[in-house]
């Protein structure tokens, strides 16, 4: 399996601007900047790879919790992760990743939910992409 992006850039770094794009259209000549990417942290103006890279790390790790509950017999009400990536902008180098995950499953444990979580932080596809080298932290919470 292949999954394809595009991006588009023009000018310089500080005062150029980009998009964008996937195949599936969900990104679809989205706009960039270096004001997207280090001034602006509302996302108001547009996105910014890294802010793409904690979304995908989100939804990624969250399909894997839902993997993970399934096979051991349990179906989630609901999750939800926030992450939050840590980007040092001297060094231009992403540090960590805080995945936090809420979640209503009925009929589990504490315990089991935190054994289940951790190993899909293990097993998720952009957790092992990012690692070693990249801090990834996890805080899971039964809702």
């Amino acid at each position: 399996m292949k999954r394809r992006a595009s991006a588009t850039w023009e000018g310089n770094f500080q005062e150029g601007k980009g998009t964008v794009s996937a195949t599936s259209g969900v990104l679809n000549s989205t706009p960039f900047s270096f004001k997207t990417r280090i001034v602006s942290e509302d996302g108001t103006a547009g996105t910014n790879p890294e802010e793409l890279l904690a979304a995908a790390h989100a939804g990624c790790f969250t399909m894997a919790v839902s993997v993970a509950l399934g096979q051991a017999g349990f179906t989630a009400d609901k999750l939800e992760t926030k992450a939050v990536l840590t980007l040092d902008t001297d060094k231009l180098e992403v540090t960590a990743v805080e995945l936090n995950l809420t979640g209503t499953v009925p009929g589990i444990d504490e315990a089991k939910f935190q054994e289940l979580a951790g190993g899909a932080k293990q097993n998720c596809i952009i957790s092992k992409a990012l690692s070693p080298g990249i801090d990834i932290t996890l805080n899971a919470t039964l809702a």
